[in-house]
């Protein structure tokens, strides 16, 4: 069986895909963009968009009844690798140890012209 996943608290998905779906004790987050759920805004720089990452990802995983301590594999999309250690600084603060496993790649493009999105999955 799968749920559904939804909060205003956390960007609306902008396609045909979930927010999140939990399934088998699992949630499987939708890639957050550093899209202030509030406003529609994004934020100006590339710590400023990760740390906005970090926040829609914590409030969609609390909707789903989960946290940040929980998340066991996440995937992060970044515009560009030479702004990995700004992203990477911001990111470990928001994961503690043991981290998740993780998998970090360079796109051409990222939705709304954004600097960098993240993927998750989480025990529930």
């Amino acid at each position: 069986m799968k749920i559904e996943i939804k909060t205003n608290n956390a960007p609306a998905a902008i396609g045909p895909y979930s927010q999140a779906i939990e399934a088998n004790g699992f949630v499987f987050a939708s890639g957050q963009i550093p899209v202030n759920p509030a406003t529609g805004e994004v934020p100006e720089g590339v710590e400023a968009q990760a740390e906005q990452v970090m926040q829609n990802m914590t409030n969609l995983l609390a909707a789903a009844g989960t946290s940040m301590e929980k998340v066991v594999k996440t995937c992060v999309f970044i515009q560009n690798m030479d702004d990995f250690a700004a992203i990477n600084a911001i990111y470990a603060k928001h994961f503690p140890t043991p981290c998740p496993a993780r998998s970090c790649v360079e796109v051409a493009k990222l939705p709304k012209g954004v600097l960098l999105e993240m993927e998750a999955i989480a025990i529930k």
